[in-house]
């Protein structure tokens, strides 16, 4: 390597790539606007809900999985099986009220 000449621009551009697919900012974005949206349904008190809060959990469930995907921090990952597992409880109770 110490003779090889390293494109800098393509160098970066690589960099640049990487950074991206670990970046987990949307995601977080995502889920947070779903959770706040979760809570207003439970606030109301008309209308079916269930499926609506259903959907909102699964939506929840791809945006933890995706936030695991892209870490190897490994409190993260202890973090996603915490919400994972959280998720799971609220989707039986969910299961309840439809």
């Amino acid at each position: 390597i110490d003779n090889s000449e390293i494109d800098e621009m393509r160098f970066n551009q690589e960099i640049a790539i990487l950074v991206e697919r670990r970046d987990i900012s949307e995601e977080i974005v995502r889920f947070k606007s779903h959770a706040k949206l979760f809570g207003s349904y439970l606030k109301n008190k008309e209308g079916q809900i269930g499926k609506k809060m259903n959907f909102l959990l699964q939506e929840m469930g791809r945006e933890v999985n995706t936030i695991g995907s892209k870490t190897d921090l490994s409190k993260v990952s202890h973090i996603v099986v915490d919400m994972k597992d959280d998720l799971e409880k609220l989707r039986e109770q969910v299961q309840n009220i439809l």
